[in-house]
């Protein structure tokens, strides 16, 4: 089940790539595409700080309908805004209960970024899978977490799928070289949302 979805996801994303050409320069991470200010989703926890409230200050979640629940003010819209539009608003809620408040919003667990953050590898792996990105992760790091290529991998026709400045780029990988040879010209750093795929040889 878990190979299938994995699988499904790779297509999804890939489906607009079949124009996109070979890219033999090597990727650069400082082109890569930024989520930009983080906007708040379903599934986030928040932190609330209302200064010298310590009573109206608390940690809660976006509930699935994108709101939360705050004393005196109730439920308020948080999904779509960013941590200061969400605190400028439960400012202003907060004006006509309490003189000059000061209000702090904290993201403390970006749950709904997930996936928008994650690294995937695809094809002739033994354990197609997905990972959170963390910094200095490589090709390598990531085929290594998968179990390494399978016997029926073709693994020098490896390529690494990264969108980079609105579209779809693709990077060539000499897994094998990697692996066997120590070559490391490809053994690219990792960015969040890229794609390895491994495939089959052909018969």
């Amino acid at each position: 089940m878990t190979k299938c979805l994995l699988g499904l996801i790779a297509i999804f994303v890939l489906s607009g790539c079949s124009s996109s050409s070979l890219i033999l320069e090597r990727p650069d991470l400082s082109t890569v595409d930024t989520l930009g200010e983080y906007r708040i989703g379903v599934g986030d926890e928040l932190r609330i700080n209302v200064w010298k409230n310590a009573e109206l200050s608390m940690s809660v979640p976006v509930r699935p309908d994108g709101k939360i629940s705050l004393p005196l003010i109730g439920d308020i819209e948080a999904r779509g805004l960013s941590a200061n539009e969400l605190s400028r608003n439960i400012t202003k809620s907060l004006e006509t209960y309490l003189r000059s408040p000061q209000v702090g919003v904290i993201v403390t667990n970006a749950g709904s970024v997930d996936y928008l953050l994650r690294v995937r590898v695809t094809g002739a792996v033994d354990s197609p899978l997905s990972l959170p990105h963390k910094d200095g992760m490589t090709v390598l790091d990531l085929v290594l977490e998968a179990g390494g290529p399978t016997q029926y991998a073709s693994s020098n026709r490896a390529k690494l799928y990264r969108k980079v400045d609105g579209q779809v780029k693709i990077y060539p990988i000499k897994l094998h070289d990697i692996l066997n040879k120590g070559k490391l010209d490809t053994n690219y750093l990792l960015a969040p949302s890229d794609i390895v795929t491994v495939p089959e040889r052909l018969f």
